[in-house]
């Protein structure tokens, strides 16, 4: 009877697991990695054009094609002569760039949909986030003890840290963003800049004496830990004192403590942003990636030497080195030809320049869902606005953010998230997201 009973239960275990296996074939996970020939079609139709662009628009840059579909080269004229040195090195900056444009369009099209402003909700939702992530963003972490006491944390954090984001995507028309290069003494962009409707600017550049080139309007300021220790001193760039400052980096006592004792009455933030690997790096492509989180389109000056410099200027002090100013033209070039920017500087001063093969919504779409499968990105091969999200979360009720008078854009972007907020998750495995949603009960 026992061996019967034994032989039943080993029949009725193997059929369940021949039931299970046939589910999982049926739903492999695996399946939504398989790059189809359409895909292929999708990242050459991009390949072909953006090398067309980057031709036609570059003045001089070359993009060189390979077969792997992803890998792009950016190249230099030969009678280009670099100046920047490697500090570690010495090694003059090289003529050619290596970039992946699957990873960039899958990135970038992410960042388009995300939050960028660090928040408490956001922290709250990471496992462990207070410990394992929050300490991280505090100057002298390890000294309060990895935020195990979340209280002495929330303390620290409280003057940069808002509930929910005070920003959303499509909140903005058009931006511009604002760079420092001493090439816009050659220009006179100063109204044509007031002209959009936010204005982004870096670090200490400063407005006053300089508006011919620069213009008055400032609506946000992007500062790295310099200039986040001296926000006594930035505050004063903009007469209006309603500038939105964002930190990029992590949060020091000193400039908290000038927050609550000056007071600064400007409105603080920290910076949430996308990792881009070895791409161009620095203040000038988070605030980039900050208006492109928070903007329909985005205008870049002051950020490219053009063909024939001799050395790296700022607009508003001596000449100097800067980083690697052939890498960030030649990248910021990728960006122009995957239509996420547009360029300007004195051998692009049209406003209404033209920039040819740029291209179109829906091959870019395609080029993204194309990309995720190569990339193996979390949720690819899906238009589900929820399909890259590793982490969902149920927001608090009547925790929404609650931002007045929205664009119809923004309305509309809200509706088709219904209601979600999504944050990128710093060194995730696939680039999965983080996604606040609405608690309906």
């Amino acid at each position: 009877m026992r061996i019967l009973q034994l032989g039943l239960l080993v029949a009725l275990a193997s059929g369940v697991a021949a039931i299970l296996i046939y589910i999982i074939g049926l739903s492999n996970p695996y399946d939504r990695f398989r790059v189809t020939n359409d895909d292929l079609s999708a990242l050459k139709a991009l390949q072909s054009g953006f090398k067309k662009c980057v031709d036609a628009n570059g003045l001089g840059l070359q993009a060189q094609m390979s077969q792997d579909y992803c890998h792009v080269t950016i190249q230099y004229p030969s009678e280009t002569v670099p100046k920047w040195k490697d500090p570690k090195t010495g090694e003059l900056e090289g003529l050619s760039f290596d970039f992946n444009l699957c990873e960039a369009v899958a990135t970038w099209e992410q960042v388009r949909n995300s939050s960028t402003i660090l928040t408490k909700e956001f922290i709250d939702s990471l496992p462990n986030g207070w410990e394992e992530y929050a300490w991280r963003r505090i100057n002298k972490g390890v000294q309060l003890g990895n935020c195990r006491n979340r209280t002495l944390c929330m303390e620290k954090l409280t003057s940069v840290l808002p509930e929910t984001p005070p920003f959303v995507p499509r909140q903005f028309g058009r931006c511009a963003v604002i760079g420092n290069s001493g090439d816009l003494l050659k220009t006179n962009f100063g109204e044509e800049i007031d002209g959009y409707d936010a204005v982004v600017r870096e670090n200490g550049a400063p407005i006053q004496n300089y508006t011919k080139y620069v213009g008055r309007k400032s609506t946000f300021r992007l500062l790295n830990r310099g200039s986040a220790k001296a926000l006594d001193k930035v505050v004063e760039l903009d007469e209006t004192k309603k500038e939105v400052l964002i930190i990029k980096t992590t949060i020091h006592d000193i400039m908290n403590k000038m927050i609550r004792e000056i007071p600064i009455r400007n409105q603080v933030y920290l910076m949430l942003g996308a990792s881009f690997g070895s791409s161009a790096k620095g203040t000038g492509l988070k605030a980039l990636e900050f208006a492109l989180s928070i903007c329909d389109t985005v205008d870049m000056y002051g950020f490219t030497v053009d063909p024939g410099y001799k050395e790296w200027t700022r607009y508003f002090s001596e000449s100097r080195q800067g980083h690697t100013p052939l890498h960030g033209r030649a990248y910021y070039q990728m960006m122009e030809c995957l239509g996420l920017v547009k360029i300007h500087s004195p051998m692009r001063a049209n406003l209404r320049r033209e920039i040819k093969w740029l291209p179109n919504q829906s091959i870019i779409n395609a080029a993204r869902i194309s990309s995720e499968k190569i990339l193996r990105r979390f949720g690819a091969g899906t238009s589900n606005p929820f399909g890259a999200c590793s982490i969902i979360k149920k927001r608090v009720k009547g925790k929404s953010p609650r931002i007045p008078n929205l664009r119809e854009d923004a309305v509309k972007h809200q509706r088709h998230v219904k209601g979600a907020t999504m944050y990128p998750l710093e060194r995730n495995i696939g680039n999965g997201i983080l996604c606040m949603v609405p608690n309906m009960n």
